[in-house]
């Protein structure tokens, strides 16, 4: 009863490596022990000692060796072997831990990924394949199983960046009496169908992100200020120092197609707009005396343009004289108003204001 309650573990790795562990300093306070191993059936068993020890402060506390068929019988003797302690058979198969996935790979589809590897040569049947992944804003692993060697799942976010991680599980209890699984393989880290070297990138490449954003905004936000500036500026020049028009791109058919002729274009004009006013200067009505040399001087006085009339008035003393009233006519001035300028016509000239 005493040898039955010795509590081992074992692990066959990949069925090609065994070991065997117990604990030494509980079960065997003080004392060494001797390990021995056997793959052979019947009555002709050929016991190996142990090859490879695994220690415990100097105490052997295990044993490692190579795996050579599906059933394996061990003993625990005393240091010098005269004294079995404890002794057991098993099989093999059903202590195996699978290695771990090979060559990994990972499509990317939309929401959609998919994970896939290498099958194992033996006992394919007997493993699953196990996809763990999360996100940063995730706390806990989402875990996904299928056959071996693929798995796919649904509902990724491009936007995010996820942790993804893969192993190996041996099903219990039809191909394993323990329940192992492989060793993870090793993280990787995907966002959107890219592969990363962490999620700390992805945070990082948003926080250079936002800093290009927020300075091209504030510089977009201060070419605006300036347009505006720019914009209060030329209103303000223009209230204080209003442009004068230039006559010479106003006027220009005038020159090329009329010569200068001013009332030539100006009658040939559609577009002109023409404000005419007569302005009539009056002038002092002279009255000539009957006397030749009065006569003279007024008629010298008066212009090309002017007329004289002629009137008979008798005076109060009932002497008949004759008095001539020269009045000069008066000169006809045409102002013209075309384009913001004022241009007064006279008959002989054409004065631009």
């Amino acid at each position: 009863g005493w040898k039955d309650a010795i509590s081992t573990t074992i692990i066959n790795f990949n069925n090609e490596k065994m070991q065997i562990t117990w604990a030494a300093r509980e079960l065997f306070p003080g004392t060494n022990v001797s390990f021995s191993y056997t793959f052979d059936e019947g009555k002709h068993k050929v016991w190996k000692t142990c090859p490879t020890y695994l220690l415990d402060q100097d105490y052997n506390s295990g044993c490692f060796f190579k795996t050579e068929g599906p059933t394996l019988a061990i003993s625990i003797r005393n240091s010098n072997g005269s004294e079995e302690l404890f002794s057991k058979r098993l099989k093999s198969d059903f202590y195996i831990k699978p290695n771990r996935p090979e060559n990994v790979t990972f499509v990317w589809k939309e929401d959609t990924v998919t994970v896939s590897c290498n099958k194992p040569e033996r006992a394919v049947k007997c493993l699953r394949f196990e996809l763990q992944y999360k996100s940063k804003f995730d706390k806990d692993w989402q875990s996904r199983t299928s056959k071996c060697c693929s798995v796919g799942e649904q509902g990724f976010d491009p936007r995010k960046c996820y942790s993804f991680r893969v192993r190996l599980k041996r099903l219990v209890p039809y191909c394993n009496v323990v329940n192992y699984s492989s060793d993870w393989e090793a993280e990787t880290f995907w966002m959107n169908g890219t592969l990363l070297d962490s999620c700390d990138d992805d945070i990082k490449s948003q926080s250079n992100t936002v800093i290009v954003l927020s300075c091209l905004l504030a510089v977009l936000l201060m070419i605006l200020i300036l347009l505006i500036l720019l914009c209060k500026w030329q209103r303000l020049q223009k209230s204080v120092m209003p442009a004068i028009p230039d006559p010479k791109y106003i006027f220009t058919d005038l020159f090329n197609d009329h010569n200068g002729n001013f009332q030539e274009w100006i009658d040939k004009t559609d577009h002109a707009t023409v404000q005419t006013k007569l302005e009539y200067e009056e002038t002092e009505c002279i009255i000539e005396a009957e006397s030749q040399q009065e006569d003279k001087k007024n008629s010298d006085k008066q212009g090309p343009q002017e007329k004289i009339f002629s009137s008979s008035r008798a005076d109060e003393n009932n002497d008949p004289k004759v008095a001539q009233t020269a009045c000069q006519m008066p000169t006809s001035n045409t102002i013209a108003s075309f384009a913001g300028f004022q241009i007064l016509m006279n008959d002989d000239m054409y004065v631009m204001l």
